[in-house]
């Protein structure tokens, strides 16, 4: 008999969360069921008995995944299945697997992996949102030992008012709108974007979508407790030696220290040095025991470089390379490096270096977005690329990973709130980054930002980026925020905080917190001491490119925009879209055609004018309507015996009829000296109003003979009677013979048989 265990929690708009353990997924360590409204997610997870051998992290893997049968769809392609995970579940996997996996102990290395799937979706609530709450629920109703709970929730700010989770139609109108996850006590992770908002609002946001986080976690440790699950499992995934730790931390700490005092901004000195340090004592042990203790002399040794480096730092207010805690590397930029892009530019902060270019394309080159909850066109992309030699690393290049598409959708969220409204065109940033030493994300930010401007984007205003950094003492004490952190200030630190922004606010953040008790107050000082270094940043971007180009570089495409009404839509894309194509082939510019609630969008692309002009007088041939009297330029299509027809207009044939061509009476079609395929000027002398039919003149445009009389026809009054019978041509002609008096029927002579006998 089933017996399964409820939850509710109650949102401050007074929306419920249940969550319910006992019924699905019971051979799973934890199994959680998440409803909200017609949302329903399942969370799983498993976690290995004993780690792997010589693993000595934690080998978490975090995967969501939206099924299409859960908003009434089917998967697009040819398989029609659910296939590898999008961006989008990718970075709302990213997101719950930042809170999770500093909260695992540090001594816990089992294989352990959370899979979160959507069963159930109506596209009112934001199914992301939950992700969180429902894989940290998951692991509290398990035997895995956690240091939990955590929830995550989106706070965006509509109409000045914070709202927790808001709906698909409430995020629309939000101007500020973060992903906030968080423990009981401590803030773990933040991201999102922003319309330029203030440091301070930035904070109270946070604290709003704590308060609602600790009401969850609450919940979770009471369904926890009524599971019976707060006993969790015995482990030991480390053999360690204490007295091996003691030594290499007597032999190897001041060494090391004097390492990190040193202040040298060689990277790769630096680490030889410490390297060096670590080596010299592996070689001292005995060679019996030198394979057996070397794993435990690097993880022991790890600790000591980590605490030398945070000592230097708190102690003397010296970092790994020499610089005060508010100084930003030396910076250099260059805009339109390569000839070849549209735009381009390469931002150097340090040891990092971003290469950016910027493509600008047409309506066909919009990236179509086919999600569960989402289906839709983006018209601005970032791509973010890291290869291995960027940090020197002997590897191949395997592909976009996770880290890649997280760090790429960073810099997207910070530059697409300055990207010009109704911009014409598609356009697709790449950030390629040619060497790495902390913060190649906000690089990307900066780089994309010079690069846009080369190509002449009108943006709204700049936006630059910068990561900072955290050591703290183990109370929390004394503490040091660091500006422009490298990658091991960011390894060996305490945190993580990315901003970006403008002149005049933050457009995007992103932040990872590694200790805890981090108070609002440290996190205060970290936003008004980015601040400061993002500044100094806009200033020399200022100073490379003070403005965007006054106009596109010669090569790239030229778009013109046009609005027709929507019931002319079919007549310019024509019978299985001949029309458009037709147009596309003749003028040589790209056509495409949308609509939209006020009527066609046509956009016109080529890389000249006279291709773009040549596709806009065709469409306006065919869009503008024929008006009586007036002259066109027309091309004659079929001759018939009793005249041609002529098309005048883009899709519009006109009967220009025998008697309409010349003042003079034609005998046939021949006399009139017409083929088709000639080009003639016609005068448009009718619109049939009951059957919309043309009558076309070219006569009327020639100057009438001297004493020409123009021959009338009689009233149908004035004809005289109509004939009666056999007499109705021929009144001598007698009565019509009856078959009888003919004789036999003579074959007819068939002259469209070209082999008749």
């Amino acid at each position: 008999m089933l017996n399964p265990i409820k939850k509710t929690i109650v949102l401050p708009d007074g929306r419920e969360i249940t969550l319910e353990t006992g019924k699905l997924a019971k051979q799973a360590d934890g199994a959680v069921e998440l409803r909200m409204g017609n949302t329903m997610i399942l969370a799983t997870v498993v976690s290995a008995k004993e780690a792997g051998e010589g693993v000595d992290f934690m080998p978490l893997q975090v995967e969501y995944k939206e099924k299409f049968s859960s908003f009434g769809r089917f998967p697009g392609g040819f398989l029609k299945r659910e296939g590898r995970a999008s961006d989008y579940e990718i970075l709302t996997a990213r997101l719950v697997d930042r809170v999770l996996r500093p909260l695992f102990p540090d001594n816990y290395h089992a294989d352990t992996f959370v899979n979160v799937t959507l069963y159930s979706t109506d596209g009112v609530d934001m199914p992301d949102s939950l992700a969180g709450l429902a894989a940290s629920a998951a692991i509290a109703v398990s035997d895995i030992p956690f240091n939990g709970p955590i929830s995550e929730v989106r706070v965006a700010r509509v109409n000045g008012e914070f709202v927790i989770n808001p709906t698909f139609e409430q995020l629309e109108k939000a101007d500020m709108e973060l992903m906030v996850g968080a423990t009981y006590d401590n803030i773990m992770m933040v991201e999102g974007e922003m319309d330029e908002v203030s440091e301070a609002d930035l904070l109270a946001a946070l604290k709003a979508a704590h308060e609602a986080i600790k009401v969850q976690c609450k919940a979770q440790l009471e369904l926890a407790e009524a599971a019976g699950t707060t006993v969790k499992r015995e482990y030991c995934h480390e053999v360690n030696d204490e007295a091996l730790r003691a030594d290499v931390h007597a032999k190897c700490y001041d060494k090391a220290y004097a390492i990190a005092k040193t202040g040298s901004a060689d990277k790769h000195w630096r680490m030889e040095s410490f390297d060096a340090i670590c080596n010299e004592y592996i070689e001292s042990l005995p060679e019996e025991e030198r394979d057996e203790k070397t794993p435990l002399v690097k993880r022991y040794y790890h600790d000591v470089e980590k605490e030398a480096m945070r000592r230097c730092v708190l102690d003397e207010g010296i970092r790994l390379d020499g610089r005060k805690t508010t100084e930003i590397r030396p910076i250099w930029a260059e805009v339109d490096y390569i000839p070849g892009p549209h735009g381009s530019a390469v931002f150097t902060r340090g040891e990092t270096q971003s290469l950016s270019t910027v493509t600008l394309g047409t309506k066909l080159d919009e990236k179509i977005v086919d999600e569960v909850t989402n289906q839709g066109r983006e018209r601005f992309l970032l791509h973010y690329n890291f290869p291995p030699f960027s940090t020197g690393e002997a590897k191949p290049v395997r592909g976009v990973g996770r880290r890649e598409i997280g760090h790429g959708n960073l810099a997207h969220r910070a530059l697409k709130r300055m990207f010009p409204d109704n911009f014409p065109y598609v356009c697709r940033i790449v950030s390629d980054i040619l060497e790495s030493n902390g913060s190649s994300s906000m690089a990307t930010v900066c780089a994309g930002t010079l690069a846009l401007l080369d190509a002449g984007v009108q943006m709204k205003k700049p936006v630059s980026g910068i990561a900072m950094g955290l050591i703290t003492d183990s109370d929390n004490s004394k503490y040091a925020i660091l500006s422009d952190i490298l990658g091991d200030e960011d390894h060996l630190g305490d945190m993580d905080f990315k901003v970006t922004g403008t002149v005049d606010g933050i457009t995007a953040t992103q932040m990872d917190i590694k200790c805890d008790g981090l108070s609002y107050e440290i996190l205060e000082r970290a936003l008004n001491q980015a601040r400061e270094g993002r500044l100094h940043i806009l200033n020399i971007i200022n100073q490379t490119i003070p403005a965007p180009r006054e106009d596109y570089k010669p090569h790239v495409p030229r778009i013109v925009t046009m609005l027709i009404p929507k019931e002319l839509i079919g007549a310019v894309i024509g019978p299985g879209g001949k029309v458009i194509q037709g147009i596309q082939e003749e003028s040589g510019a790209t056509v495409s055609i949308d609509e939209i609630e006020d009527g066609g969008y046509i956009e016109v692309a080529a890389s000249n004018k006279a291709s773009i002009d040549k596709a806009l007088d065709m469409i306006n041939a065919i869009v503008a309507l024929p008006e009586e009297g007036k002259v066109y330029k027309g091309k004659v299509r079929s001759i018939l015996d009793f005249g041609a027809f002529v098309e005048f207009m883009q899709g519009r044939d006109g009967l220009l009829h025998i008697s309409e061509i010349s003042w003079d009476r034609l005998p046939d079609m021949e006399a009139s000296g017409l083929k088709e395929g000639d080009e003639v000027e016609v005068k448009l002398i009718e619109i049939d109003k009951k059957t919309g039919k043309y009558r076309l003149s070219m006569r009327a445009l020639q100057p009438k003979p001297e004493g020409y009389v123009e021959r009338e026809r009689a009233p149908r009054g004035e004809r005289g009677p109509r004939r009666e019978g056999g007499d109705r041509r021929n009144n001598d002609r007698g009565p019509r013979r009856d078959r009888g008096d003919r004789g036999p029927r003579q074959p007819r002579e068939n002259h469209n048989n070209d082999n008749q006998e």
